[in-house]
């Protein structure tokens, strides 16, 4: 594992980034309606970050065994959809849907990534729950990012905030950012207090919890890239991009 701990001046340009992302994300949030396109919404992402002098992070990104690369800028997966679904004409957003937004984008040449999971118009009572339990599980994966603690201490205190009342997706986790999209460390949603890879003051890295409101199980679309919850339960997903320091991590995602 190969850890990067950046510089001042690379921390300096990831934080003007991650504002960046963050203020097009509550911008392209407050347009999901029910009758909107998912291909409307990454139009819409693609055009703020190009206006703003940034590129998408995930527009033509080709993962290591992945056949293809993938084709929008944003990512938006619908109810039992947990992430990387793709932008389609033919999606077309509904009254009670859950719809996860996933996006990152190069700053001067380094990256933030970061997700927030909405509602279409009005959603189930026990939606709500799930929405708002997935951020809370990000809010205490946050807490537990001290420099000093370790990657299992992350997962750890998620695990024991969800208590088996949701699946947590294993499949999938958070990781290092900033000179590439995806860096060490791995970042689990789940694990042991005190192992795995220290956090040091200066890495920067995504938290990213994922619950589904049935099993951990995972299948793959055939487009080979979105990723859905086996049972066909709804999932949410909420992600920011952080700093490591001494004390309280940094949340660099936030407007």
């Amino acid at each position: 594992m190969s850890v990067i701990i950046k510089t001042p001046k690379e921390i300096e340009i990831i934080r003007e980034g991650g504002k960046r992302l963050a203020e097009i994300l509550a911008k392209t949030a407050k347009m999901v309606s029910p009758g909107v396109s998912t291909y409307d919404l990454d139009q819409y992402v693609y055009k703020l970050i190009i206006d703003g002098g940034d590129k998408p992070a995930f527009l033509n990104y080709k993962p290591d065994g992945m056949p293809t690369a993938y084709p929008a800028s944003l990512c938006v997966s619908i109810n039992n959809e947990i992430v990387h679904g793709i932008p389609s004409k033919k999606r077309i957003l509904k009254e009670g849907d859950i719809v996860s937004l996933d996006l990152g984008i190069e700053h001067r040449g380094l990256f933030t990534d970061h997700a927030i999971t909405v509602a279409v118009g009005k959603i189930s009572a026990k939606d709500e729950q799930l929405l708002a339990d997935t951020k809370k599980a990000l809010e205490i994966g946050i807490w537990a990012a001290h420099g000093g603690n370790t990657v299992g201490d992350i997962g750890n205190a998620i695990e024991t905030f969800v208590h088996n009342r949701y699946g947590i997706v294993r499949e999938l986790a958070g990781h290092g950012v900033g000179v590439a999209i995806h860096e060490d460390p791995y970042i689990p949603n789940y694990g042991k207090a005190g192992k795995g890879q220290k956090l040091i003051p200066g890495m920067v890295v995504a938290i990213e919890p994922m619950l589904n409101l049935g099993k951990d199980d995972i299948t793959v679309a055939d487009d080979d890239w979105t990723i859905k919850t086996a049972d066909g339960k709804y999932s949410a997903h909420f992600e920011h991009t952080i700093l490591i320091t001494e004390g309280d991590a940094e949340i660099l995602t936030m407007v």
